[in-house]
Protein backbone atom coordinates (compact mmCIF):
# COMPACT_ATOMS: atom_id res chain seq x y z
CA UNK A 1 0.00 0.00 0.00
CA UNK A 2 1.33 3.22 -0.53
CA UNK A 3 2.17 5.80 1.87
CA UNK A 4 0.15 8.80 2.58
CA UNK A 5 1.89 12.13 2.36
CA UNK A 6 -0.86 14.44 0.71
CA UNK A 7 -3.10 15.90 3.43
CA UNK A 8 -5.71 18.50 4.61
CA UNK A 9 -5.58 21.48 2.45
CA UNK A 10 -3.32 20.14 -0.18
CA UNK A 11 -5.84 16.92 -0.74
CA UNK A 12 -8.66 19.33 -1.09
CA UNK A 13 -7.14 21.09 -3.89
CA UNK A 14 -5.75 18.19 -5.82
CA UNK A 15 -9.57 16.83 -5.54
CA UNK A 16 -11.26 20.43 -6.99
CA UNK A 17 -8.93 21.38 -9.66
CA UNK A 18 -9.09 17.38 -10.93
CA UNK A 19 -12.34 17.28 -10.99
CA UNK A 20 -12.46 20.83 -12.49
CA UNK A 21 -10.19 19.47 -15.49
CA UNK A 22 -12.15 16.63 -16.01
CA UNK A 23 -15.60 18.67 -16.21
CA UNK A 24 -13.73 21.25 -19.01
CA UNK A 25 -13.14 17.59 -20.71
CA UNK A 26 -16.97 17.03 -21.03
CA UNK A 27 -17.97 21.21 -21.20
CA UNK A 28 -15.42 22.14 -23.95
CA UNK A 29 -16.46 19.65 -26.89
CA UNK A 30 -14.74 22.13 -29.66
CA UNK A 31 -11.38 22.28 -27.65
CA UNK A 32 -8.57 20.78 -30.16
CA UNK A 33 -6.75 19.78 -27.62
CA UNK A 34 -9.32 18.44 -25.62
CA UNK A 35 -7.75 15.25 -24.30
CA UNK A 36 -5.25 17.16 -22.18
CA UNK A 37 -8.03 17.86 -19.74
CA UNK A 38 -7.94 14.33 -18.70
CA UNK A 39 -4.52 15.37 -17.20
CA UNK A 40 -6.69 15.71 -14.31
CA UNK A 41 -7.11 12.15 -13.74
CA UNK A 42 -3.74 12.33 -11.86
CA UNK A 43 -4.44 15.32 -9.29
CA UNK A 44 -7.89 13.56 -8.55
CA UNK A 45 -6.70 10.13 -7.48
CA UNK A 46 -3.54 11.45 -5.90
CA UNK A 47 -6.22 13.39 -3.88
CA UNK A 48 -8.33 10.47 -3.48
CA UNK A 49 -5.71 7.98 -2.02
CA UNK A 50 -4.33 10.76 -0.14
CA UNK A 51 -0.88 9.71 -1.61
CA UNK A 52 1.56 11.25 -4.25
CA UNK A 53 4.44 9.40 -6.25
CA UNK A 54 6.33 12.31 -6.87
CA UNK A 55 5.92 13.50 -3.11
CA UNK A 56 7.24 10.11 -2.33
CA UNK A 57 10.32 10.71 -4.73
CA UNK A 58 11.49 14.42 -3.15
CA UNK A 59 11.11 13.56 0.55
CA UNK A 60 7.38 15.53 0.26
CA UNK A 61 4.61 15.11 3.15
CA UNK A 62 2.01 17.53 3.79
CA UNK A 63 0.10 14.90 5.83
CA UNK A 64 -0.08 15.52 9.60
CA UNK A 65 0.75 12.58 11.85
Amino acid sequence: MLKKNVGGLDRILRIVIGLALILGFFLNTEASLRWLYLIGIIPLVTGLISSCPLYSIFGINTCKK
